[in-house]
């Protein structure tokens, strides 16, 4: 996986839409259903850890443009 889209389209496959209209809330959703998932064993590592560490990033980017904008 290597963005956001592709990390929804595997979530999609579990069952899992995710939007709340928050692009930030959105994607702390997603990561706490990617740990649910991996916690019950439904995904590899790898997976899990792609997933989180782009979800991180986009967190951190929104994150810190929210500040320049103040």
């Amino acid at each position: 996986m290597k963005t956001i889209y592709d990390i929804q389209q595997f979530l999609k496959k579990y069952g899992t839409i995710i939007y709340i209209g928050d692009r930030e809330a959105d994607l702390e959703l997603m990561a706490a259903e990617l740990k649910e998932l991996y916690d019950s064993q439904l995904i590899d590592v790898k997976d899990y850890q792609s997933s989180i560490l782009i979800l991180r990033t986009e967190i951190q980017n929104l994150k810190e443009n929210n500040r320049k904008k103040r």
